[in-house]
């Protein structure tokens, strides 16, 4: 499913790119909308194509490991998929090897440029809201089910649950607006009937002036409460989570279409702000296109120019401190 929806559509209609080959153990399906690309059996066989510069690894969290070294070791660049790795101590052998070698080991934490996000940014950086004091971010879901992706269910697969997946995007979020907090709570539960992993969690964290920032999320959530909620001493901004494009490329649609990830009419952000008379001024506004081909140029730019990646080492190490914690 990474591979198709957020991976195969850019790397096709991305200038800057050829996308050249896959591993399909099993069936293949790639040829089918790619009618030029490889189709491997086998990482090996693709990792000895030499025309190959850069890699993406997008197999089960628990791969992710040792898949990178593996593709470093073979003299290829790294995109790989969130999480990075299981533990802190992995993340830093595999950055500390991508430098021995001279190669980027590049992170993809897509939902930065989700549409809702982005607005975030847009409104935080502002500083219409004033002194910033409490930030929700949550992604909920209603999933009675376990997943058909035992590496996610399995308490003895490392990097497993609800933490390591959406837990993944929500601290990578915070990390990018406000960098790494002063100190952090985490509390998890397991609510599904059979689950052997968390399937809820939320976090507090404390940053510098008192902000307090608090990433949800659940599972067994039947309603699903706004995804970005955002108070400060001026204002309010509240937005649901409505990023069209995973539905969009799911579909079928590519990057290039029109239309492609712009939010339908209804989706609007709302913004609150008070007066000197304690009266509230509200403005619906507009999120930006989302489009996740601004992380695949900007892996380009860092290849090709040796351009600063905007998810950084530092960020990635945080993010497992919290995560593994």
């Amino acid at each position: 499913m990474s591979g198709r929806i957020f991976h195969a559509p850019f790397l096709h209609t991305n200038p800057e790119f050829e996308f050249k080959a896959v591993v399909e153990r099993h069936e293949k399906k790639a040829a089918k909308r790619y009618l030029e690309v490889l189709s491997y059996n086998s990482i090996d066989e693709l990792l000895d194509d030499s025309e190959i510069e850069l890699v993406v690894v997008n197999t089960p969290n628990d791969t992710h490991f040792d898949f990178a070294i593996k593709a470093l070791t073979a003299g290829k660049h790294v995109l790989l998929e969130k999480p990075a790795a299981a533990s802190s101590v992995e993340v830093k052998i595999m950055f500390d090897l991508a430098k021995k070698l001279n190669l980027h080991l590049l992170l993809y934490q897509n939902r930065r440029w989700d549409s809702g996000f982005l607005q975030v940014k847009e409104v935080v950086e502002s500083g219409r809201l004033g002194q910033l004091e409490e930030v929700y971010f949550r992604m909920d879901r209603f999933k009675r089910s376990l997943s058909p992706k035992t590496f996610k269910e399995t308490a003895a697969t490392p990097a497993n649950g609800l933490v390591y997946d959406l837990g993944a995007h929500l601290v990578d979020n915070a990390i990018a607006l406000f960098g790494r907090p002063l100190s952090f709570t985490k509390t998890t539960g397991i609510f599904r009937e059979g689950s052997e992993v968390p399937d809820y969690f939320t976090y507090h964290l404390k940053y510098p002036n008192q902000l307090n920032v608090f990433l949800t999320s659940g599972l067994l959530i039947a309603e699903v409460l706004p995804g970005f909620v955002i108070h400060g001493t001026e204002g309010s901004f509240v937005k649901e989570r409505c990023d069209v494009q995973e539905a969009q490329l799911d579909a079928g649609m590519m990057p290039t279409d029109k239309g492609y990830g712009i939010e339908p009419a209804g989706s609007e952000g709302k913004l609150v702000l008070m007066d000197l008379d304690n009266k509230g001024h509200i403005e619906w506004l507009k999120a930006p296109k989302g489009d996740y081909n601004g992380l695949f140029n900007a892996v380009y730019h860092t290849i090709r120019e040796n351009a600063l990646y905007p998810i950084t080492e530092e960020h990635i190490a945080w993010q497992l401190e919290l995560l593994e914690a």
